[in-house]
């Protein structure tokens, strides 16, 4: 069961967080509180749920292990439902009150006092599909405009759930970071609103609301959790959950939050790069992963600051403990009740995995029968046509 995982060619390299005040600083508790208020409003909202996985703890050796599942979010697929439609409000709420000259209540936009001004906007965003979709959705129930700019290899099946959200959606020739410098472009000609879950010198607030909606997942875990886990294993991407959650836990858990440890695909790697430099640093995407959330080749210069001061460990997965992963999970295989998730809400658990069945790593991550690990699963079935290829053992 554990051999894919046994013979993966891991590589760690140790953080050197100086717990300056970035963690604890950078998001804000206010910031935290007001994504809490509104998105708790939300028509649909529910806590996801914090699944215990007992069985593969057995396994492993490990004292217990929970995974919070984001499959079943807003009915989005994702964790991304939290920050990128919070996002598109708080952008529509500045941009209002600047047309207006007062105030304006974020529940007077849903309500849609403002649609006659809102629909003369429109909000841009660059996606590998979840984030896109988030922001695609927040566009629908705040009555603006939208355009989702998405590279060669996201898939048609996602493209099209951001179309169907009215989303008009921008194929662009190149990657992930590619999509993003487009919409710099774009906005600055037509005078759009991006809304992009990635900073950039000059470009703060939006990312610093989608962190602000994704800390609300990580207050339902300390909500749930009485005893803190001793290790969180977190995606990385540009960095913005992983930031966000680790926020989280450091204000509510202070010195007894987990230790932070950044997974990423073997083939995007940018905040192992960072760590390795001690400043953020970009790679080249020269194949795309699976993992086609975590295809991203820049930093969020942002979320970076965060993960520089309180993560512990940076560790990169190769393609090859995807698939078994996403199996394992969809069939119960440890002896734990089967639930379906996605390519890549598993890249966390898939390091933890590996990190615990390697003695090496095991040792160097600190991972022994009284360790409480903690994973985001941040994603579920986003795409239909790729899971079912997954299950099938084609990927």
């Amino acid at each position: 069961m554990f051999t894919p995982f046994e013979n993966a060619a891991l590589r760690h390299h140790a953080g050197s967080p100086t717990f300056s005040g970035a963690v604890t600083e950078r998001l804000s508790v206010p910031g935290f509180d007001a994504a809490e208020i509104e998105i708790s409003s939300w028509e649909g909202y529910d806590p996801t749920p914090l699944i215990p996985l007992a069985g593969l703890a057995r396994h492993l050796d490990l004292g217990n292990i929970h995974y919070k599942h984001e499959g079943p979010r807003f009915g989005l697929g994702s964790f991304k439902a939290l920050g990128g439609a919070y996002a598109v409000l708080k952008v529509l709420q500045r941009e209002l009150r600047k047309v207006c000259g007062h105030a304006v209540d974020p529940a007077d936009i849903r309500a849609g006092t403002y649609a006659a001004r809102s629909k003369d906007l429109t909000v841009i965003s660059a996606t590998d599909g979840n984030h896109g979709r988030s922001v695609a959705w927040g566009a629908a129930q705040f009555h603006t405009n939208c355009r989702i700019y998405i590279h060669a290899e996201v898939s048609e099946f996602r493209a099209e759930a951001m179309r169907q959200l009215g989303a008009e959606v921008i194929r662009v020739d190149g990657d992930y970071d590619a999509t993003v410098a487009r919409t710099r472009v774009d906005a600055q000609e037509n005078g759009w609103l991006i809304v992009s879950d990635t900073s950039w010198p000059g470009y703060i607030q939006p990312p610093l609301d989608v962190m602000a909606g994704y800390g609300v997942m990580a207050r339902e875990i300390t909500q749930t959790l009485h005893t803190p886990p001793t290790h969180v294993f977190l995606q990385g991407g540009v960095g913005g959950l992983a930031a966000a959650v680790t926020a989280v836990f450091y204000q509510h858990w202070g010195k007894d939050a987990p230790r932070v440890v950044i997974v990423e695909p073997e083939l995007a790697p940018c905040l192992f790069a960072s760590a390795q430099a001690n400043a953020a640093t970009s790679v080249t995407i020269e194949e795309e992963t699976v993992m086609a959330g975590l295809s991203c080749g820049e930093p969020s210069e942002l979320a970076w600051a965060v993960l520089a001061d309180a993560a512990q460990d940076y560790l990169t997965i190769p393609e090859s403990t995807v698939g078994p992963m996403v199996r394992m999970l969809a069939n119960g295989g440890a002896g734990d009740a089967p639930f379906e998730a996605g390519e890549s809400g598993v890249a966390g658990l898939c390091g933890a995995v590996a990190a615990a069945v390697q003695p090496d790593f095991r040792a160097k991550m600190g991972l022994n029968a009284q360790s409480r690990v903690l994973l985001i699963g941040s994603e579920g079935i986003t795409d239909p046509n790729v899971y079912a290829q997954i299950i099938a053992g084609d990927i």
